[in-house]
């Protein structure tokens, strides 16, 4: 006996769950200075209190030889990702996932001061 198989929503992204609240946030960024881990640990432990979510792991981060820095927080409501490259030019990404409101300008905003950003781009949704 085989499973049917699922229904795929090619055209878009379809609401599958609209009693469940989630918000996403990408911000990515241009930088003159490589970001080290210690700056991506303070960035994310800070950013918790700035979006006021509840942290029940402080931030984790892993150098990948290949990709450049990575880092990791968990928050009570999701948490949040980031990614740092030296190369093939200094830039950064951050992906924000939550089940709890919170301030996508206040988010943008801090990260691109707290990073000095020469360059910010995102995209809530």
């Amino acid at each position: 006996m085989t499973a049917d198989a699922p229904i795929l929503h090619a055209s878009g992204m379809v609401d599958l769950a609209p009693e469940i609240y989630r918000q996403r946030l990408v911000i990515e960024g241009l930088v003159t200075q490589p970001i080290t881990a210690a700056q991506i640990e303070t960035y994310l432990a800070e950013l918790s209190e700035v979006l006021d979510m509840t942290t029940l792991l402080e931030p984790v981060t892993h150098m990948s030889d290949t990709y450049g820095w990575a880092g990791w927080i968990h928050w009570e409501t999701s948490g949040a990702h980031f990614y740092a490259w030296d190369q093939p030019r200094l830039f950064f990404s951050v992906d924000i996932y939550t089940c709890k409101p919170f301030s996508s300008d206040r988010a943008v905003s801090f990260t691109g001061d707290f990073f000095s950003a020469t360059e910010v781009s995102y995209r809530d949704f």
